[in-house]
């Protein structure tokens, strides 16, 4: 099993990340993997979605269900794909700048606490997706704070 964790301070609302990652249609805008999106199912507590992977010359796609916890919480688990373990979580901690009143609105900031956990489902798949995915993993969260930027401005 590989893990991947990270961790980001940003100067935008937990709100506005969390509606970026829970945006699954807009993935193929900016996740240069990602040639496809699909949300199979929402429920009242998330969603299943199909991602579509293509890269150096590789394809597979693989299923999520995602439990949400408004602004807060999105955590994914394998329904279906080359994988036999895929666990996800996103965390969106509020931060507020330094002196502003605690009852100050919505924070200004947020603390994004990004841990994964995946296996192959075979050996084979492991030495020929792996290195592909290894690098997606590893260059997830930075996608989305780029995005950020480009959806609601340079902080």
């Amino acid at each position: 099993m590989k893990q991947v964790r990270k961790t980001v301070l940003l100067w935008y609302s937990p709100r506005e990340i969390y509606d970026l990652v829970t945006a699954v249609e807009r993935y193929p805008e900016f996740l240069p993997w990602c040639s496809a999106a699909e949300v199979l199912e929402r429920h009242d507590d998330g969603m299943t979605a199909k991602l579509s992977l293509a890269y150096a010359g590789l394809r597979h796609a693989f299923t999520t269900r995602n439990t949400h916890e408004l602004n807060k919480r999105v955590r994914m688990q394998l329904v279906d794909g080359p994988f036999s373990m895929l666990d996800g979580d996103w965390q969106f901690l509020p931060l507020n700048k330094p002196g502003a009143p605690a009852d100050g609105g919505e924070p200004q900031a947020c603390k994004i606490e990004f841990e994964l956990r995946y296996a192959f489902s075979s050996f084979a798949l492991e030495a020929v997706v792996s290195p592909v995915f290894d690098r997606i993993a590893n260059t997830f969260v930075d996608s989305f704070v780029k995005r950020a930027e480009q959806v609601y401005g340079p902080r």
